[in-house]
């Protein structure tokens, strides 16, 4: 059969967008759905149902990961497509989503034209990727592959107290482990960009090469609170003040390295937080992504050393706890050519690049030969109610998930 000429049905993938962007609405047009919240618990009822209705089986393993199965024609490795469902607080409608309905999508178009496949196809819809709640970011991918222990991820705590298992068992997703996503393969990843670098070169869609490495810090600097008015300037060990120059320190580093090396702090504590009082103790995140490894190394090592200077001259004690790193992963050269003739097939312009993001992609990669996809980001946006991709840019990117995939699955 020639499939080239086969499309997707972009109204019914718009309207699915829609409605799921419904749960868990923001005022500003965007979405919280914060993984294991109710918000999330509904979403995942709701594509339940469409992965139902559209013939596929579905499974809940024990770290609450969905997966809707097509059978293939032989019993072969499956060609998995996922992504997630959850969203950082006030984010966008298309992050994460996009890549679970664009898989739904390809899967309900297959079916409209009676395609058989030779390997099953597999819709992933992956737990906690954001991080948000429950930190480190791709948890659960991250168990599945062996980055992390079912014991670990089951201990995250939030912001609350609230344990991953219990929020896990509250909201009724609580699987088995039998039920795990396996070997695929291949995998492949349909993403927003979160970047601007598809819009700079004016193209929709773009094919991933890799993803550049992340290391997560948290920044712990203790001084003496104090009231704000008798104590004198000179005799002062004010955290806070040391905390700004070391945040200086995390932006100059960035810069002053390459064009591709980023630093950013996006979260911090202030303790006691009061308006006349000197604090004494300040608590702040740190990230720094570069795509080699090397490099990554060396601007942590010279960061320590910054914040050990920084903190000499301030009086201060400050400690620096690396607790998470995702090292930079180029993908499987097959997938990304799969990719690549998809975007060549439907007439594209070609633009390569990498992911300066993480996603469950870079953990699966470790497992199975894995690629994205990129949508373009309008100005750039994501983690914002202001995210966008039009509508004929997320339809040539699920066309192009959609040949990619009768690529590797074998039509």
């Amino acid at each position: 059969m020639d499939w080239s000429g086969i499309r997707i049905q972009a109204d019914r993938l718009h309207a699915s967008l829609q409605r799921m962007a419904e749960i868990g609405a923001t005022p500003g047009g965007g979405v919280t759905r914060l993984a294991l919240s109710d918000e999330d618990r509904a979403g995942r009822e709701l594509l339940r149902q469409w992965m139902t209705e559209a013939g596929l089986s579905v499974r809940v393993d024990d770290l609450g990961n969905m997966v809707g199965r097509r059978d293939g024609r032989e019993d072969l490795p499956p060609v998995q497509l996922g992504s997630h469902c959850d969203s950082v607080r006030l984010g966008g409608r298309f992050d994460g989503v996009l890549g679970v309905l664009g898989a739904l999508e390809v899967v309900r178009t297959l079916n409209d034209h009676g395609i058989a496949t030779r390997h099953p196809i597999e819709v992933i819809n992956w737990t906690n990727e954001e991080g948000v709640r429950f930190e480190p970011a791709m948890l659960a991918s991250g168990v599945v592959t062996g980055r992390f222990t079912r014991e670990y991820a089951y201990d995250r705590q939030d912001a609350d107290g609230l344990r991953f298992e219990d929020e896990l068992r509250r909201i009724g997703y609580l699987g088995e482990e039998a039920n795990r996503p396996g070997r695929a393969a291949a995998y492949l990843e349909l993403h927003i960009e979160q970047g601007p670098v598809l819009e700079d070169a004016g193209v929709p869609v773009g094919a991933v090469e890799g993803i550049v490495g992340i290391t997560w810090m948290e920044v712990t600097v203790i001084g003496q609170s104090d009231h704000a008015g008798p104590s004198p300037m000179r005799l002062r060990r004010d955290p806070l003040v040391a905390a700004a120059r070391i945040i200086d320190a995390v932006d100059r580093l960035a810069r002053g390295q390459d064009d591709v090396a980023v630093g950013t702090v996006g979260r911090m504590r202030v303790e006691p937080n009061t308006i006349n009082t000197i604090p004494g103790r300040v608590v702040f995140s740190v990230d720094l992504r570069h795509p080699d490894p090397a490099t990554l190394e060396a601007m942590v090592e010279r960061f320590r050393q910054q914040v050990a200077e920084i903190a000499e001259a301030g009086k201060v004690e400050a400690t620096v706890d690396r607790f998470w790193t995702s090292e930079a992963t180029p993908f499987a050269p097959e997938v990304v050519q799969a990719v690549q003739e998809a975007i060549d097939a439907l007439g594209l312009p070609n633009r390569r690049l990498w992911s300066g993001a993480g996603h469950d992609a870079k953990y699966v990669a470790d497992v199975s030969p894995a690629g994205m996809i990129f949508v373009r980001s309008q100005g750039g946006l994501s983690h914002a109610e202001k995210e966008y991709s039009t509508p004929e840019d997320i339809e040539a990117g699920v066309n192009v998930l959609l040949g990619a995939t009768l690529r590797l699955a074998g039509a």
